[in-house]
């Protein structure tokens, strides 16, 4: 990946936004798993799980083994770090489950998570809020969407600091105290 490239990327709460597009999780490359959300639903990509379901379909959207920051989860990591580097272990990065509720059935999709030591328990409740405001009606996810996609456009120079990514899902969310 080019350094642009990188530089036109910016994680927010468990969403990658890039250049206008909208993740949850990690932007995917080749057959890695991922999901994008767009205006007309949510897409499923990568190796078996590609598919489209259009948010009129859509009851919930949620999100499940996330990686939530503590001082026990980042001990861990530099001790799985340690004997991945030191004996060669595996390159599993690590992911999230994306659970899509429609009024038949639950679908599971996997995405790689954009946070490499995990996400703040902050982030990780406004991201969840954020997620069932998409499921709220055609209006709000247009809006909400729209206004996500047009701050990854004017952004430069990577992810923003917590404070502000904290400000930004507010503001997404609807809470007027930042909007």
């Amino acid at each position: 990946m080019s350094r642009e490239s990188w530089i036109s990327m910016a994680m927010v709460g468990l969403f990658w936004i890039a250049e206008g597009d909208v993740y949850v999780g990690a932007k995917p490359s080749g057959l890695a798993p991922g999901v994008r959300l767009t205006t007309e639903g949510v897409t499923g990509l990568g190796h078996q799980q590609q598919g489209l379901w259009l948010w009129d379909d859509i009851r919930a959207l949620t999100v499940e083994d996330v990686p939530v920051k503590s001082l026990k989860r980042q001990v861990g990591m530099v001790v799985d770090l340690a004997l991945t580097v030191g004996l060669g272990g595996g390159d599993e990065a690590p992911s999230m489950t994306v659970c899509v509720q429609t009024a038949d059935e639950e679908y599971e999709l996997t995405a790689y998570t954009a946070a490499a030591t995990g996400y703040s328990q902050r982030e990780y409740d406004l991201s969840r809020a954020l997620l069932t405001r998409l499921t709220e009606g055609a209006a709000t996810l247009h809006t909400t969407l729209s206004a996500m996609a047009q701050w990854g456009r004017a952004h430069e120079g990577g992810s923003p600091r917590r404070e502000e990514r904290e400000r930004l899902l507010r503001r997404w969310i609807g809470d007027g105290a930042d909007a």
